[in-house]
């Protein structure tokens, strides 16, 4: 088949392009559409593949601004021209599944998630970007009939999580196949290192990751010390607010990251993810979760209070507030050494790479009539 790869936007390597990679790989010739790019940001997917960007990536500086596009982002989606493939597959969490389909096309969505902007998230972003979240509060509805009607040309929705099926269903009035995300588990592993004191946060620093209360909370355990690992829009702010014990260490290369989840004490995870992949990395090399009961966490950590002892791979909290994420804290240190390392990560292999490309070829071949992939 002469298949077409659809992305939202290409800023950098997160969640969304970890998969689109993988994708990818299943489809080394495939073509790869995009509203626009950022050079040198996400070499491994683009290198050696025909890139398609919209008209935004046009307008200069884009990177900067980007986020206040949304209300054209539709537009600039379906302009791209995609005549001439026989399967489209979008790799979406905003608009990239709002592409025009060609006649005769299949298309499968692989979703994050229905736009959360307008949709799951309104009020994080709103609260978070001042005037800018109530012009979006302003263009909720228009773009969310617009996601419901784009949502026609998707011959199969699939959901990285049960819970992101469930938003597809209540968003689309849509039923999606759940393929949980691929994660490099053999990467990350765990190895004979001993665990330190420091606790650690990972993310992109979006106001839905909720990094604003792990700093939170490190302010009122000023005897604790928090690392975290990421960047993003909401960066600034959060050293402003950040105590002493908080330390940002920015972005970092993947060894860098694996080398804090094999040796910290537990990885945080305030935030109500469409499925979170950075747990899943912590697991895979050993590492214990604490995390808001919320999203798809509750898919991917077993809570050692639920499972009894030593077949936990974390602990999880509610409600979404500092003050029970450092009850949670406090909870996990009574716990002392009851984690087992190897459980963990093999609790953690459920989500390999392989599993992935797998499952969503066999989907993949069925919606496609059996044709190879």
């Amino acid at each position: 088949m002469n298949v077409a790869l659809v992305h939202d936007w290409l800023t950098g390597m997160r969640g969304g392009e970890r998969v689109l990679l993988a994708i990818g790989r299943m489809f080394p010739r495939a073509d790869l559409f995009t509203l626009f790019q950022v050079p040198g940001q996400c070499g491994p997917i683009v290198e050696g593949r025909r890139v398609v960007s919209s008209w935004l990536d046009r307008l200069p500086g884009i990177r900067r601004y980007y986020r206040y596009l949304l209300p054209v982002m539709p537009w600039a989606i379906q302009s791209l021209d995609l005549r001439g493939y026989d399967l489209i597959l979008s790799n979406s969490h905003c608009v990239a599944k709002g592409v025009r389909r060609p006649r005769g096309a299949v298309h499968i969505c692989y979703c994050h998630s229905p736009m959360r902007y307008v949709w799951s998230q309104v009020d994080a972003y709103r609260q978070a970007m001042g005037l800018t979240g109530l012009a979006l509060h302003v263009f909720r509805d228009p773009l969310r009939r617009w996601d419901r009607r784009t949502a026609a040309g998707v011959d199969l929705f699939v959901a990285n999580s049960v819970n992101v099926a469930q938003r597809i269903s209540r968003s689309y009035s849509r039923r999606a196949v759940v393929i949980y995300p691929p994660v490099d588990t053999e990467f990350y592993s765990p190895a004979a290192v001993p665990r330190e004191e420091f606790y650690l946060a990972v993310g992109a620093m979006a106001p839905y990751k909720r990094l604003d209360q792990a700093v939170g909370a490190f302010a009122r355990l000023p005897d604790r010390q928090l690392r975290v690992i990421g960047s993003g829009q909401m960066a600034a702010k959060l050293r402003r607010s950040a105590p002493p014990n908080v330390v940002f260490l920015g972005w970092q290369t993947e060894d860098v990251i694996r080398d804090h989840y094999r040796r910290c004490r537990a990885l945080l995870y305030p935030g109500e993810e469409d499925f979170g992949i950075v747990p899943v990395e912590a697991m895979a090399c050993g590492c214990p979760v604490i995390a808001y009961r919320g999203g798809g966490a509750v898919e991917t950590v077993v809570d050692v209070k639920e499972a009894g002892g030593s077949r936990g791979t974390g602990l999880w909290y509610t409600p979404q507030t500092v003050e029970a994420l450092v009850d949670a804290i406090g909870e996990f240190e009574k716990m002392g050494d009851l984690w087992d390392a190897g459980h963990i990560a093999q609790h953690a292999q459920q989500f390999s790479q392989a599993r992935f490309c797998k499952e969503l070829r066999r989907v993949i071949e069925t919606v496609g009539g059996n044709r190879p992939c």
